[in-house]
Order: structure tokens, then C-alpha cells, then sequence
């Protein structure tokens, strides 16, 4: 939200100062305020139920799960990992990827939802409700 009112401020000081090229200057002020926005930054989630009865079986599974771990997925369950995601081109990057490393046998989905979205949700250990929001581990810079 700070963003959002700094940009709105600074955008009618630069369109008046610069009456040759506001447009150039509006795009790059508006990108600027969306960078953060809620509803930009996204989660990438994958859903998975993989065969497990065969050591093979098994030994595909686990080099699924290790190489979402590898990509930056966190275990969220046992078979729901997720991903924070800057933008949403950045989230297709991590779903083409994860469609590279799926196993021949199995169901796979893949969901992505927005940062609000995300933080609507609700979660349990047992019946009570959790305190804070599980978010990513790592720091990102941008």
C-alpha cells in the first residue's frame, strides 16, 4: 500500500516536469507500484499421488520430490509442495520445469494462485488454528 500512495505522488511530478515522453515515464512508475502488489507475486503449487509399491516405484518418486526440492519447492504435506514466485513469469518458469521432471506413472497437478490468494488461507494443526503464515524460507531480492 506504500508503494501504491508513493507512486500515485511521484507520478503527476514527473508527467509535468517531462510533457515530451509522460507515457515512457507513467509505464515505469506504474511498474515500479506493481512490483510488490499482492496480486502479482505468486505461489506455485504441485500436487502429487506417485506409485509406490516397486523399489523402482519408490526410487521415481523420491527423485521427483528431490528435484522440486532442488528447484525451490517446500513440502507443505507429504505430497503438496509449493513455491513462492516474484512474478507470474517467473512461476511459468518453475512449472515448465516442474512438467520436465514428471515421472511416467502417477497423477501430477499443478496450481497457481496469486499472493492474496495465498494469504486467505487457513491452516490447522489438529483444531486449532496456526499462528503466521508458513511463507518461504529463503530470502528474495529484487
Amino acid at each position: 500500500m506504500l508503494c501504491r500512495r508513493a507512486a500515485q505522488n511521484i507520478v503527476p511530478r514527473i508527467v509535468n516536469r517531462h510533457r515530451h515522453y509522460p507515457c515512457a515515464l507513467l509505464t515505469t512508475a506504474m511498474q515500479n507500484q506493481n512490483r510488490l502488489n499482492a496480486y502479482r507475486i505468486m505461489w506455485v503449487f504441485v500436487m502429487f499421488d506417485l506409485p509406490t509399491e516397486t523399489k523402482q516405484e519408490r526410487k521415481v518418486a523420491s527423485k521427483f520430490r528431490k528435484d522440486m526440492l532442488a528447484d525451490g519447492f517446500q513440502m507443505f504435506q507429504f505430497s503438496l509442495y509449493l513455491r513462492h514466485c516474484p512474478s507470474r513469469e517467473n512461476a511459468d518458469v518453475h512449472v515448465k520445469r516442474v512438467k520436465k521432471l514428471l515421472p511416467e506413472k502417477g497423477h501430477v497437478g499443478i496450481l497457481v494462485i496469486t499472493d492474496k490468494q495465498f494469504g486467505m488461507m487457513e491452516i490447522f494443526v489438529g483444531a486449532k488454528p496456526t499462528t503466521g503464515n508458513p511463507g518461504a524460507q529463503q530470502l528474495e531480492m529484487f
